[in-house]
């Protein structure tokens, strides 16, 4: 059912680039903290935390359906995709470990307060049997597949082809930019066939 829909395929592809995203942002946060002390790292990742949980629950009370409401589902399935791609060549220029942060709050933070309901939207396109079918496959399939691939791939990266930080951050701006697109067409594809 998932490989015969295209409309599946897509949110499958969507949530593949997410996990690559989020693996890539992950990776160069944790090989820029690696030069910290444990309880060092400690205070970055709990004040990260704090920072997600406060803007994740702000927005989804405040923000998010004004966000759909207002600009469509085209534009908030992609807002998060293109703030990364932005973020990600901002840290090609400049590869700090304050960017990397902030790009990783940005994207956890938008993912709980609006990528992640605008996706679970998507699905209202289909019937309840396809839902509960296919859901299970794109979100372990497809998020762990791409998990794991994009780990193998930052890997490539930087210990194959010996890339620093900034020339993965560019890659990863590509991978996002992607991941835009397909929010886009996926947000277009929704709007057009709206119940």
């Amino acid at each position: 059912m998932f490989f015969s829909n295209p409309y599946l395929l897509s949110i499958g592809l969507f949530i593949f680039l997410y996990t690559g995203i989020s693996s890539f942002v992950y990776f160069e946060l944790k090989n820029l903290l690696s030069d910290f002390s444990r309880p060092e790292r400690s205070v970055i990742w709990a004040q990260m935390d704090l920072a997600v949980n406060i803007l994740a629950i702000s927005t989804g009370l405040f923000a998010t359906s004004r966000i759909v409401t207002k600009f469509g589902m085209p534009v908030t399935i992609a807002m998060v995709p293109i703030m990364i791609c932005i973020g990600l060549l901002v840290l090609a220029i400049s590869p700090l470990l304050g960017v990397v942060v902030v790009l990783q709050v940005i994207r956890r933070a938008g993912n709980y307060a609006v990528t992640r309901p605008a996706r679970e939207m998507l699905f209202t396109l289909v019937n309840q049997e396809t839902r509960f079918k296919a859901k299970p496959v794109i979100d372990i399939v497809a998020y762990r597949g791409g998990d794991m691939l994009t780990a193998w791939l930052f890997t490539g990266l930087t210990q194959g082809l010996g890339l620093g930080l900034a020339a993965v951050a560019a890659v990863g701006a590509g991978i996002a930019s992607l991941w835009a697109l397909v929010g886009i067409y996926l947000g277009k594809w929704f709007e057009r066939n709206e119940p």
